[in-house]
């Protein structure tokens, strides 16, 4: 896609009415604030100094000496209990809100277990399992096998992916949806995986749906084929 030109003033004689960088009274006025070392509204150097001091940065210590948080995820008898720090856990704007108060337990009924799992390792560690390698690959799991022909690799970023997406996270986000590409699957695998995508992402995020449309339109024939009956379960 070609880039829309752009023109500064003066460029062509012909261009009058284009923005121009003037000179004149405001560049004097200018000057005269920076000579007296004070703003418009009244504030000296050393008090805009003042103001403009960094925050505290904050420690993982800091993080850790936060309260414990108690997540239950699922209902009944598979219902389960984690733990996590509250100060690590309000990164996400969702948990945030949930913890605005004196609160110290959130109901996570209807989240994934694996996911909420991966998320918090990615919370404290800054990556989940399996992780990418330096060389672009996702490490080995020894307990999975290297091809996915039942869509669970696929299937296990893609609930992170959507995870991410209602906890306000947009780098988990990113990370897992770079994972998905990294999945040796067939067909069958594939076919679960755009079944879950569809049912579970709004029509507007492209951003994993578009590739999904794109493999199944290069390749439909074929897919079809090896996935035999699938389509009418």
């Amino acid at each position: 896609m070609a880039e829309p030109e752009v023109r500064i003033g003066g460029t062509d004689p012909g261009d009058e009415g284009d923005v121009e960088m003037q000179g004149g009274d405001d560049g004097a006025e200018v000057s005269e604030v920076a000579e007296t070392g004070a703003g418009q509204d009244g504030t000296t150097g050393a008090a805009a100094d003042e103001e403009e001091k960094p925050a505290q940065r904050v420690t993982f210590v800091d993080y850790l000496k936060s309260p414990m948080i108690s997540l239950l995820i699922g209902t009944g008898t598979s219902q389960t209990q984690l733990s996590a720090h509250k100060a690590l856990l309000t990164r996400s704007p969702f948990f945030s809100e949930k913890l605005a108060s004196s609160n110290s337990r959130v109901d996570l009924a209807d989240e994934d277990l694996d996911a909420i799992s991966c998320f918090l390792e990615y919370l404290y560690t800054g990556e989940y399992f399996p992780h990418k390698l330096p060389s672009g690959n996702l490490e080995h799991d020894p307990e999975t096998p290297k091809i996915d022909d039942s869509g669970a690799q696929l299937l296990k970023h893609a609930k992170v992916y959507t995870l991410a997406g209602k906890l306000g996270m947009p780098s988990l986000k990113s990370l897992s949806h770079s994972k998905i590409h990294l999945i040796t699957s067939t067909a069958l695998a594939e076919l679960a995986y755009a079944r879950y995508v569809y049912s579970h992402t709004s029509r507007a995020d492209l951003t994993i749906r578009k590739p999904v449309a794109s493999f199944w339109g290069q390749r439909s024939h074929v897919l079809r084929h090896e996935t035999e009956g699938s389509f009418r379960d």
